[in-house]
């Protein structure tokens, strides 16, 4: 018995399931989201001598809004910060959005405001790069405005 037709048949299926099934939708042009954050816990770990030191971790969460759409989150970002000398961190960050999520990265040296990388995402953002700017709004508690540029 031949191996061709079951090779054939799969091959078949594999061009029915890329002509029936839709394609993921992608962000197709450059365009920039202003959302707002509010953090909703902080969690500082010290990893090396007592008080700040290289290698602390910070972890935050944060839940998005869109306030010109709606006063309900639509959405929730998670950072984590490594410490890397007596006044910057290392960042990462994932913002979950409702059609994908937008991932971040680079050195923060003050949280008044920063710009870090877009380094990729998922869903609507797959691929995209460009910068996310943080600016500061409340310290007590937390709030900030984000913008982020994006490039496909």
């Amino acid at each position: 018995m031949s191996a061709k037709p079951a090779v054939l048949a799969a091959v078949g299926a594999t061009l029915v399931a890329m002509l029936v099934l839709p394609g993921a939708q992608a962000l197709e042009r450059p365009g920039a989201i202003r959302i707002t954050d509010a953090e909703t816990s902080h969690v500082h770990i010290d990893m090396g001598k007592a008080g700040k030191s290289p290698g602390d971790l910070d972890v935050y969460s944060q839940l998005l809004y869109n306030k010109r759409i709606t006063s309900k989150a639509i959405g929730h970002g998670k950072m984590t910060c490594t410490a890397v000398g007596t006044s910057g961190q290392s960042c990462t960050a994932a913002y979950f959005l409702p059609q994908g999520e937008i991932v971040v990265q680079g050195v923060i040296t003050s949280r008044l405001i920063y710009e870090l990388a877009v380094i990729g995402g998922t869903g609507l953002y797959n691929n995209v790069r460009g910068a996310l700017t943080v600016t500061s709004l409340d310290r007590k508690p937390s709030k900030e405005l984000l913008v982020f540029r994006l490039v496909v």
